[in-house]
């Protein structure tokens, strides 16, 4: 089925769907933060949200359940603290971004929907986020720690993610912000030292804090210096088993290696 976000059209065929999951977004790691990307980073998950509940609104019936992505800048950088889903939301552009696109996803709930906020960590996948932009540095042997390499990092395989996504849709439980994120969160030192291990390329040649604010302005402190120790509360304590609950296997999975 179709949907125009720019008109709110959706196919009459949307009528009787069970659930919608919405992973509407573009990518906040492609390029720098100028104020026209940041309005782009906004529109396409906060207008983009409001606009596809607008929409939902005027189906018969509506779908019973709404999964909305969000991501653990919700927390901002905050050190060693470990986070739960009731951690207090952070500062800064990305958390402000999250704290707003969360809310116009709660707004299905006056719909009668149930409504689940997925804040996903860095998602494991050969060929798309975080780790494919990892992949040639490594390759070239010019990998390393990011800043100080100090930072907690929370991350998740792409099996988990997508099972995680299935999982909210068949539990009633499943409601409000739930941390989508391997129990393992790792320092950046530690998910490098572990690339490289799995690709059997070294990992010395660190990136500077300072280079990376010259290369990547703001984006560099949000992303990728920031800390965020995550944990998956909710997920534990309604026992959901992950595929892949360490690095190493979650990297070899990702990477097609043994």
């Amino acid at each position: 089925m179709r949907w125009n976000p720019a008109t709110g059209d959706l196919d009459d065929d949307a009528a009787g769907a069970d659930a919608v999951v919405n992973l509407a977004g573009v990518s906040v790691a492609s390029g720098r933060w100028t104020a026209e990307r940041q309005n782009q980073l906004r529109s396409s998950r906060v207008d983009t949200t409001r606009k596809l509940i607008g929409s939902l609104a005027k189906l018969k019936p509506m779908p019973r359940i709404f999964l909305s992505a969000s991501a653990v800048g919700y927390y901002g950088d905050r050190g060693d603290e470990e986070l739960i889903e009731k951690s207090a939301p952070g500062r800064g552009f990305l958390a402000d971004l999250c704290r707003d696109w969360e809310s116009q996803a709660t707004r299905a709930e006056s719909l009668g929907m149930r409504v689940a906020c997925i804040r996903f960590g860095a998602i494991l996948a050969r060929h798309g986020g975080a780790l494919q932009r990892m992949l040639l540095p490594f390759n070239l042997g010019a990998g390393g720690r990011l800043g100080s390499g100090h930072q907690w990092m929370s991350w998740i395989g792409l099996a988990d993610a997508v099972g995680v996504i299935r999982y909210m849709l068949e539990n009633d439980l499943a409601r409000g912000p739930v941390n989508t994120v391997a129990p393992t969160p790792v320092r950046n030192r530690e998910f490098t030292k572990e690339l490289a291990r799995v690709l059997h390329r070294p990992a010395i040649l660190p990136a500077p804090a300072f280079a990376l604010r010259i290369a990547f302005g703001e984006m560099a402190d949000a992303l990728l210096l920031s800390s965020q120790r995550v944990l998956p509360q909710k997920l534990q304590i309604w026992g959901y088993r992950f595929a892949h609950p360490e690095l190493p296997a979650a990297l070899a999975a990702a990477l097609g290696t043994p």
